[in-house]
């Protein structure tokens, strides 16, 4: 599974690329939380009706894991994808509820040439979740290593 081939001349400053849908289960809350982040309101279903939440939550950690499945299956290719040096922000702007179906969408804030890798680009972009209602329900910032096309640079 992987995302279409793109280099990075291909990426554009303000394109959108779509990443897919994916419903939430209970039982996967549970199980990522269980192992990662147990907290009560995560993996209680009836303790965490009592919670603030009023109901059981997603871990932000797993809706992060959920984004970066669908970069993985929708926009990232093996052959021109070459990882991220990191993350500049992350948001948890609205608790993901079992039955939640997300639909992920990623936008292109910058892009650059990298200065000492000829034959590499670094895009900036911004992926975001929302929920079957359209409120964003997380965002993350990051930074990507894009292989450049064989002579372009």
């Amino acid at each position: 599974m992987a995302g279409p081939l793109r280099y990075w001349e291909d990426y554009e400053v303000g394109a959108d690329y779509a990443l897919g849908r994916r419903t939430v289960t209970e039982a996967e809350i549970v199980d990522f939380a269980t192992q990662f982040d147990p907290q009560f309101f995560h993996v209680d279903p009836e303790a965490a009706k009592r919670s603030m939440f009023g109901g059981l939550i997603a871990s932000g950690w797993h809706t992060c894991s959920i984004m970066m499945r669908m970069l993985v299956d929708n926009y990232l290719n093996p052959e021109t994808s070459l990882g991220s040096p990191g993350v500049d922000g992350i948001r948890w702007l609205k608790p993901v509820r079992p039955g939640d179906t997300l639909t992920g969408t990623m936008r292109i804030l910058e892009k650059r040439e990298s200065r000492s890798k000829p034959d590499i680009g670094i895009v900036i972009n911004e992926a975001s979740l929302q929920n079957q209602q359209g409120e964003v329900v997380a965002t993350i910032r990051a930074t990507n290593l894009i292989r450049r096309r064989a002579g372009a640079a």
